[in-house]
């Protein structure tokens, strides 16, 4: 089994920028400079069959590249018991367009849908349950300003997870490239791949139904 997730994956500058955010507040767990990411879809543990058919169908998804800008600080959790330190994301319709098509195409291969609404964000510090609350306000107000140059996504990613002593250690599997343009004849494409993909698999479930019968 192994534990996957996509992400984006950011510039050394904006990894570099986001760790001088990292400490003046009690209770927090700071993510290490290598574990910073923008997350797109959390997947889970797989197996290895599973696992090939998730690569082959995200390596179909055709998507622009596009801007990001991070901006702004926020928490996950309950109000007075916050889990997530995050650092948002300013609105960005592609980054959402390109969400959309990784769930529809992992959904396309049998991987359960996501509940949650998605809140694009990067992950830089997980709290304690008795980490103070006035003390948090008074993080979020001095950083209140948070806004980074904009970075291009070119590739977005298919990360494994595995955890050790010192915390999780992200290990990249797989990069998917992202192009300029959009339109009918991207998802015209793009359906192209999936078909052969459907077709690939089809054609595999006879065969293993026609072994099985002799």
């Amino acid at each position: 089994m192994i534990r996957l997730f996509t992400a984006i994956a950011l510039p050394d500058r904006v990894k570099q920028n986001l760790m001088l955010y990292s400490g003046g507040l009690s209770g927090a767990r700071w993510q290490r400079e290598d574990q910073l990411h923008l997350t797109l879809r959390f997947i889970g543990e797989v197996d290895e069959r599973l696992a090939d058919d998730i690569v082959y169908a995200l390596a179909a998804i055709r998507s622009p590249a596009f801007d990001v800008t991070i901006a702004e600080l926020g928490t996950f959790g309950e109000k007075k018991r916050p889990r997530i330190l995050w650092a948002g994301v300013r609105g960005n319709p592609s980054l959402m367009h390109l969400r959309a098509k990784i769930d529809t195409a992992l959904a396309r291969v049998g991987v359960p849908p996501e509940t949650r609404k998605y809140h694009p964000h990067v992950t830089l510090a997980k709290l304690d349950r008795g980490a103070p609350a006035n003390r948090l306000g008074e993080y979020l107000a001095r950083n209140n300003t948070l806004s980074l140059m904009p970075f291009e996504a070119d590739r977005f990613h298919l990360f494994s997870s595995q955890l050790s002593q010192s915390g999780a250690i992200y290990r990249i599997e797989e990069s998917f490239d992202l192009a300029g343009g959009s339109g009918a004849a991207e998802d015209e494409e793009e359906d192209d791949d999936l078909a052969e993909f459907d077709d690939f698999h089809d054609e595999e479930a006879w065969y293993g139904y026609a072994s099985a019968d002799r």
